[in-house]
């Protein structure tokens, strides 16, 4: 009886992991469709400004085409975590950078 009730709370808890993990993968995916394709020219304008005043002052430049879209992501946010950042200023870095590319 107690092994069928192991069983039975180990499926019952596989199943909610499975059903939290295709919400959450829904949530992103409709959140991302939302995302407009084109930046917003003041955005990218302000991380422009961001990345001259902050990135330069410890980095050499590098050309936005050094690194894909994602590497930017990744860097961007280990750099705000570093610098620090706001997170305002870190999205506009990336978006001046990734519209660059």
């Amino acid at each position: 009886m107690k092994r069928m009730n192991l069983a039975a709370n180990a499926l019952l808890f596989l199943s909610g992991t499975l059903v939290s993990a295709l919400l959450l993968s829904a949530a992103a995916t409709a959140q991302t469709a939302t995302v407009s394709s084109t930046p917003d020219p003041l955005q990218i304008a302000r991380g422009a400004k961001a990345w001259s005043d902050n990135c330069g002052r410890c980095h050499n430049y590098r050309d936005p085409k050094e690194f894909s879209d994602k590497n930017w992501d990744v860097i961007v946010n280990h750099m705000r975590t570093l610098a620090p950042l706001p997170g305002a200023t870190a999205r506009d870095i990336k978006t001046f950078l990734k519209a660059s590319n």
